[in-house]
């Protein structure tokens, strides 16, 4: 049985309801939930947690499932203070043990320190800003992907606690051209592709970890 631990980041504030992020969480819960060999937990940032509980959840799992829009470029503030409270609670408790380095050699090993190791992760963004923003010359990101440029910390911060990423999937125009239905079919196709790619095999696979 793979274990599977989704968060869902999309935040309800100002004019954001959170409804896209939240619709994804409910469909993976669904698509694990419809497979025999998976577990899954799950939490929303938007509901009152108990950080002691999420740290559990990062230790049960084999696979973190994160969902989040982007917000000025950065993570909505309620789902960084999530990570805030949660990484800080899992410090020496599951999730990171120092920053790696020692005292006798403090320049090397930065970022070796985590606890996490064996485990992957899966990011899932959100949008106002159209695809071509990041891949055609001289538009907004000057032709950097979301996971090279504005979410490369993201990344970072999960290598620091020792967990490899899975292929991330982006959707963007959400705002101004959202299509829901299509944005979800491509979403189940990334999980099976993912997760249930080997029919023959008796055991979930997870494929597609990605060096960043």
């Amino acid at each position: 049985m793979k274990k599977i631990f989704v968060i869902n980041g999309g935040q309800v504030f100002g004019h954001s309801g959170g409804k896209f992020n939240k619709t994804l969480l409910d469909a993976t819960v669904d698509f694990f939930n419809n497979q025999n060999d998976f577990e899954i937990r799950s939490t929303d940032i938007n509901e009152n947690y108990d950080p002691a509980q999420e740290v559990e959840n990062y230790k049960w799992a084999d696979v973190i499932i994160y969902h989040t829009p982007v917000w000025w470029f950065q993570l909505p503030h309620g789902f960084k203070k999530y990570i805030d409270v949660v990484f800080t609670e899992g410090h020496q408790n599951g999730i990171y043990k120092s920053d790696g380095r020692s005292s006798a050699n403090p320049a090397i090993n930065y970022g070796t320190g985590g606890s996490l190791h064996g485990k992957h992760y899966m990011l899932t963004t959100s949008w106002n800003a159209p695809k071509e923003a990041f891949t055609l010359p001289g538009e907004f990101f000057n032709e950097r992907s979301v996971d090279e440029g504005p979410l490369f910390g993201f990344h970072r911060m999960n290598a620091f606690t020792g967990m490899k990423p899975l292929k991330s999937i982006h959707f963007h125009d959400v705002e101004k051209n959202a299509n829901i239905t299509t944005d979800l079919l491509r979403y189940q196709e990334h999980l099976t592709n993912i997760f249930i790619r080997s029919n023959n095999n008796p055991e979930p696979i997870i494929s597609d970890v990605v060096e960043l």
